[in-house]
């Protein structure tokens, strides 16, 4: 995804002491493989800026939403500790399939290798955990915020898929993959950063999943 100069000053919620806090569009990486990767929003920020900029989390690609950078390297521990804190909470809004009978639920499955090329739940994989609430259920689908309580790659997707609820768009964690949407139907909706300052961040629902809500009945407001 191409993203101009004026795009991305326009998703840029917080910039200050170092910390820029940006709205990321679906179908663009944090980062890339390399520091000259053009194809990611770390990229676009450092040409934006002209200087270094490091990524304190990382976003998948089809992921939308709050994603958190530094200018400088020293932040990017200091950064990550407050996520790590008590109070701290990384919330995300996810649509996933079927009709959920619970309200609120906590998911520990550790994560890891099935194979050199796959992720999955298995029981020499690392400790997980992540919350789960209802928003809204439709005729066939389910809207959850789910909070992240430790970071694994692809934890969200997984532990929905361990539970038989995979999410809406998902390619990889369902058998088979999901057509109903281009992407995965998950948005980093919210921050909080515990500490001092305390920091709140929040980024609006994107206008794809506005569209897919309508489309499968899905009731939401924020």
């Amino acid at each position: 995804m191409e993203l101009t100069q004026q795009a991305l000053a326009d998703r840029i919620l917080y910039e200050r002491e170092g910390l820029i806090v940006v709205d990321k569009p679906p179908d663009l990486p944090t980062s890339g493989r390399t520091l000259d990767d053009p194809d990611c929003l770390q990229y676009a920020l450092i040409a934006k800026k002209n200087q270094m900029v490091w990524a304190v989390h990382q976003l998948d690609a089809d992921t939308s939403g709050v994603n958190v950078f530094v200018t400088k390297k020293s932040l990017v521990s200091k950064i990550s500790s407050r996520m790590r804190l008590k109070f701290s909470r990384k919330e995300y809004l996810v649509l996933v399939h079927g009709v959920v009978s619970w309200n609120n639920r906590i998911i520990k499955a550790p994560i890891g290798k099935l194979d050199p090329r796959n992720l999955g739940v298995i029981s020499s994989g690392k400790a997980s955990k992540t919350g789960f609430q209802v928003l809204s259920r439709g005729p066939n689908h389910t809207l959850l915020c789910a909070r992240l309580f430790s970071g694994r790659t692809h934890q969200i997707r997984i532990h929905l898929a361990h539970i038989g609820h995979p999410v809406v768009g998902e390619e990889w964690y369902r058998k088979p993959a999901c057509s109903l949407h281009f992407r995965q139907a998950l948005h980093a909706y919210r921050l909080h950063l515990s500490g001092d300052p305390i920091l709140f961040f929040e980024a609006s629902l994107p206008k794809d999943l506005v569209s897919l809500f309508c489309r499968l009945q899905i009731d939401y407001s924020a």
